[in-house]
């Protein structure tokens, strides 16, 4: 059995990190989603309101589950058995970054392959932090995540949704 890792901040998940997420656990037995716990980028949502968004959107996957960490990621793949982890690219300017990290996960747990998935086409313009921007200004994210995580971000910045047609 390989047991898959996709770990992220997913503040929030988007229909991006969905489409990498259902597309892996085609590929591996089980896939563990672990939003992480404690990173340095500034949060909007709590790592239980995190988790609980992004069981939610993948409820009908049935070899996908969800936790959280607080530690090296590569440590935090090891503890749970994980032989892979998951990372999605959507940009060139995605790949600088993850060939860092790659080079450091390497590093730190070279039993540990890393996969990268590229991001359907139709979600490679979507990115949480411009979700949360799009969200807070008022804007439709209806494109970009699903119902019950937009309705999560008004709720949150105090705005609706203002459609233009």
């Amino acid at each position: 059995m390989v047991l898959a890792l996709y770990p992220a901040s997913f503040d929030p998940i988007t229909y991006g990190h969905i489409d990498i997420a259902t597309r892996a656990a085609k590929i591996f037995d089980e896939v563990v989603i672990a939003p992480y716990d404690a990173p340095v980028k500034n949060l909007l949502f709590s790592t239980e309101e995190r988790k609980a968004m992004i069981i939610e959107a993948i409820k009908n996957v049935p070899n996908i589950r969800v936790e959280h960490y607080k530690m090296l990621t590569t440590h935090y793949a090891h503890e749970i058995g994980a032989q892979v982890i998951i990372r999605g690219l959507r940009t060139v300017s995605d790949f600088d970054y993850e060939l860092q990290l790659t080079q450091n996960y390497r590093n730190l747990a070279p039993h540990i392959e890393i996969c990268y998935l590229m991001t359907s086409q139709n979600f490679s313009y979507i990115a949480s932090s411009m979700v949360k921007e799009i969200a807070r200004l008022g804007g439709d994210v209806s494109q970009m995540v699903p119902p019950h995580i937009a309705t999560k971000l008004y709720t949150a910045y105090n705005t609706v949704a203002i459609k233009l047609t």
